[in-house]
């Protein structure tokens, strides 16, 4: 009699348990399926190059960060930028060389690009215009900035050329200069300079 009752409860206890797994599995049935608008989106594959940054310090921009980046067969170059002036930022020139490993620097860009910056803001941004890159093993990419534009001044690397080139061939002794000038060209009408003609 005990082994019956035994062999009972072992019985009931399979019943509950194959119940309770066909209920579970009928409210999974029931549940309807999430629209394409729900479901999360996955991100396009991207790729990110370190760039080595040459910083002039006299230069009103400073880049904290900088990488190329590629994403669906596209290079863009991303900065993250601070402004130490009290002028918005508007744009800015930088050259891009490529250095491998025999120390042979090779242009790759040399560009002006637009934005806005606040006075001592910083920002990340990713220019828009592609770079056309074929990376190599053991090679270097490195990034000056050459120019920075605010509607007031345009500040200008002297000679930067040569000091990026002897920075990139591991000569650290020239030290770029920088003239800072009126910009005539984006200043608001009333903050251009006046120009006096001398009558003969």
């Amino acid at each position: 009699m005990v082994g019956n009752v035994g062999l009972l409860i072992l019985v009931s206890v399979a019943l509950l348990a194959a119940q309770s797994l066909d209920r579970i599995v009928q409210d999974k049935q029931d549940v309807p399926e999430k629209s394409c608008k729900s479901c999360p989106t996955i991100p396009p594959q991207t790729t990110e190059l370190p760039v080595e940054v040459f910083q002039v310090l006299d230069l009103p921009l400073s880049i904290h960060e900088a990488a190329l980046v590629r994403s669906d067969k596209t290079v863009l170059l991303r900065l993250s930028l601070g402004n130490s002036s009290d002028l918005k930022i508007i744009g800015l020139r930088y050259s891009l060389v490529s250095i491998d490993s025999r120390s042979q620097v090779q242009p790759l860009v040399n560009r002006i690009e637009g934005f806005s910056l606040r006075a001592y803001g910083m920002k990340t941004l990713a220019f828009k215009t592609p770079i056309t890159l074929k990376p190599k093993d053991g090679e270097r990419l490195l990034l000056m900035i050459e120019q920075v534009i605010a509607r007031e001044s345009i500040w200008e690397v002297v000679k930067a050329k040569d000091a990026f080139e002897a920075y990139a061939r591991g000569d650290y002794s020239v030290v770029p200069t920088v003239l800072r000038v009126a910009n005539q060209v984006d200043a608001p009408p009333g903050e251009r300079p006046v120009i006096y003609l001398r009558k003969n």
